[in-house]
């Protein structure tokens, strides 16, 4: 047996995932359509406390995190942010949200599938922490920033050394905004984008400086496309709902 099964092996025998595990990972922007708004306001309570059971039921066995997105994004109004280990998994969620009574109020203005993994780069400055990166584990910050990126074709075609040593320079960056915390997730193959970001904070100006230094790094000519970015503010389901109307 190799020394990978073996770690496996004692893995999986504790409990613990074994080394190769990762998750699946959703974004999936709401917009309630303008009629449910002119429901009376007892049938808005009642068709959201459907809506809140719903998620709540999904939240005992996935990672589920809700924001509002009212006054911050025009075509969207709140964001159900899912990690969970199987496609299926995150399906049946999002079908239970659209069998809900609310469900024929509501339309999916953007979504974004991904999944975690190991980086590609090292982060010298944080070697250990490349195994956490396997698994979504939130810090419950007040903002989140949902931010999908594409790469350059000439970006690919780069040595790694000259990659890894841009990528350096961009961690150095990242380092100096001790309040921002990234989420790295990678898209190639199941969606659109190549990678999907989050990056939570309780200080948006913080956010604002990082990206805007950012700009001037040495990878930024080989960004594709990196917008739409989304400005998220983190409230439990029932805080979203009073925000909505209920």
């Amino acid at each position: 047996m190799t020394a990978a099964a073996k770690t496996d092996l004692q893995q999986r025998q504790v409990g613990a995932p074994p080394s190769d595990a990762r998750q699946l990972v959703s974004f999936t922007f709401y917009t309630v359509d303008l009629a449910w708004r002119r429901l009376s306001r007892a049938e808005r309570t009642k068709q959201g406390g459907d809506l809140l059971e719903t998620i709540n039921r999904f939240s005992k066995r996935l990672m589920v995190l809700t924001y509002s997105l009212v006054g911050m994004k025009a075509d969207t109004d709140f964001l159900v942010w899912v990690a969970g280990p199987t496609l299926e998994e995150l399906q049946q969620m999002a079908s239970a949200i659209r069998q809900s009574a609310m469900g024929g109020y509501l339309s999916v203005s953007h979504s974004y599938l991904s999944m975690t993994k190991r980086s590609t780069y090292v982060d010298k400055l944080d070697p250990d922490h490349q195994d956490t990166r396997r698994f979504i584990r939130p810090f419950h910050s007040k903002y989140l920033f949902v931010y999908p990126f594409v790469k350059t074709t000439e970006w690919y075609q780069l040595p790694f050394d000259q990659r890894q040593a841009m990528m350096d320079e961009h961690i150095v960056l990242g380092n100096k905004y001790k309040s921002v915390r990234i989420h790295t997730t990678y898209s190639f193959g199941l969606d659109d984008p190549e990678f999907v970001l989050a990056f939570e904070t309780d200080e948006p100006k913080d956010f604002l400086d990082l990206v805007m230094e950012m700009r001037e790094s040495k990878t930024r000519p080989y960004t594709l496309r990196d917008t739409p970015i989304f400005t998220c503010v983190a409230k439990p389901v029932a805080d979203l709902l009073t925000d909505l109307g209920c």
